[in-house]
């Protein structure tokens, strides 16, 4: 205690973290971490006595770790690594983002990082700073989006099937393996009450805010929301918060957690939504028709604003679907978009306008899948509203009926044909920057190329 207490006066800490050391005495070690382009969280952990250090000089890292692919390894993708001798960029702790980590078995806490170049600029090359780049193009218009995360995700069983493949958890009460699908089946929540009720609990203590959680479309698979936030940043930055804490309860409960899109060939995929309405200067709702409208009356800011989502959609799908098991999760008529298309209440669509009042008026974006990027996503979603408003942008009249029974052959399908749309795309290299589109291909060209590389066992029942 002696030694935390001279932590605390020796003037390195601000008023922020001073309080939360000096309110957690017991903490022992603090991870600080970040997300790279795969969203994977990485970073270091210090010893408390440490953190002084780290408030005041950062984290000095290899760029390229932000570069890396989902195995963690790194490609020199557009001679980012060893080729530029993986000069260092520079993290330093985001103020509110100094958190415990209440399922940790030491006593621990986390912080969050944003990174610098040596010259104090943002680094292009991390997601964060990607989608901080967007956001200000719409503070400069003098408008806030207002965001919110739905996350769907699986619980599966620690034991692999003999093959090696996932298979759904056994019962905490019954014993017995999950089975069926029991859409909104309330059974099936009170079964894993302690685990999500823990869930629930290290969110809030992370200051996260969730909603409504929800039994999804298949066995062991699960939706919790995330709350709408004025602030982007601050959402995404939820998001990957919220995916550690999902990860790490469940572990601690004897299960796993993933996000991968298509886990299983033959059952639902897990997906990404995004809802996000735009506030002017004085609050008011830019999507919002006016309140003399007739019903059903669609605003021409919030026509525009979905005509340019859908116009960058096909150069987006390479963030929207990051890998090649994301593309798996595309199929007709399963609740999963597969066509630009927008209308109200219709979740067949990629973009669906849920009923309510004015003031709720907003897009819900249904393309990406649970392994996406949260800050490429969202970033791709803002550039695509953004782009519509600036160019008034026509969406086209509204989908009626199934809206995914057939595929559009204007998206990219495939992991190849979407990094091609992503590079060619114009808009996505002026809102993310061309070097970073450049990277960002390299990088996921490299990780396919590895990927394709496998010889399956398929292969050999098919071929030998």
């Amino acid at each position: 205690m002696t030694q935390h207490v001279k932590d605390l006066s020796d003037g390195e800490l601000p008023d922020e973290a001073a309080a939360f050391l000096a309110a957690h005495p017991d903490i022992e070690a603090i991870d600080a971490f970040y997300a790279d382009i795969c969203g994977i969280v990485r970073g270091k952990r210090y010893p408390r006595a440490l953190y002084g250090k780290l408030m005041r000089d950062g984290l000095a890292t290899p760029g390229s770790v932000f570069l890396l692919d989902t195995t963690g390894e790194s490609h020199d993708p557009e001679g980012r690594g060893f080729s530029d001798g993986d000069p260092d960029s520079f993290g330093k702790p985001i103020p509110g983002s100094l958190q415990p980590m209440p399922w940790a078995e030491v006593p621990s806490a986390q912080v969050m990082l944003t990174f610098r170049e040596l010259d104090g600029s943002p680094y292009p090359f991390e997601p964060r700073n990607v989608l901080a780049g967007v956001v200000e193009r719409l503070t400069a218009m003098k408008l806030t989006p207002v965001v919110a995360f739905e996350l769907e995700f699986y619980l599966i069983d620690q034991e692999r099937t003999p093959e090696g493949a996932p298979q759904p958890p056994r019962s905490p009460r019954s014993g017995k393996r999950m089975g069926g699908t029991q859409v909104y089946g309330m059974a099936e929540l009170e079964d894993y009450s302690r685990l999500i009720s823990e869930i629930v609990r290290s969110c809030d203590a992370q200051g996260i805010s969730t909603g409504a959680i929800t039994k999804e479309y298949a066995a062991g698979q699960f939706e919790i929301n995330l709350e709408h936030l004025p602030d982007p940043l601050l959402a995404a930055d939820h998001c990957i918060m919220f995916k550690r804490v999902v990860k790490s309860v469940a572990e601690k409960h004897g299960y796993e957690a993933t996000f991968m899109a298509k886990p299983y060939p033959d059952t639902a995929g897990s997906g990404l939504h995004l809802h996000c309405s735009l506030l002017d200067e004085a609050g008011e709702n830019v999507f919002a028709e006016a309140a003399d409208a007739p019903e059903g009356t669609v605003s021409d800011n919030l026509k525009h604003a979905i005509g340019g989502i859908l116009d960058l959609m096909p150069a987006a799908m390479a963030i929207l679907a990051p890998s090649a098991n994301s593309f798996r999760r595309y199929r007709p008529n399963i609740f999963v978009p597969v066509s630009r298309s927008w209308a109200a209440e219709n979740r067949s669509a990629a973009l669906r306008i849920p009923v309510g009042g004015r003031a709720a008026r907003r897009i819900e974006h249904r393309m990406a899948g649970a392994d996406a990027n949260p800050y490429l996503t969202l970033a791709s979603m803002l550039a695509g509203l953004h782009y519509g408003l600036v160019n008034r942008i026509d969406p086209g009249p509204p989908s009626e009926g199934n809206a995914g029974e057939v595929f559009d052959p204007a998206l990219p399908f495939r992991p190849r044909r979407a990094l091609e749309a992503f590079a060619e795309s114009a808009p996505m290299a002026d809102y993310f920057g061309a070097d970073y589109v450049k990277t960002y291909v390299a990088c996921k060209i490299a990780e396919l190329d590895k990927f394709e590389a496998i010889v399956s066992p398929a292969e050999y029942s098919w071929y030998l």
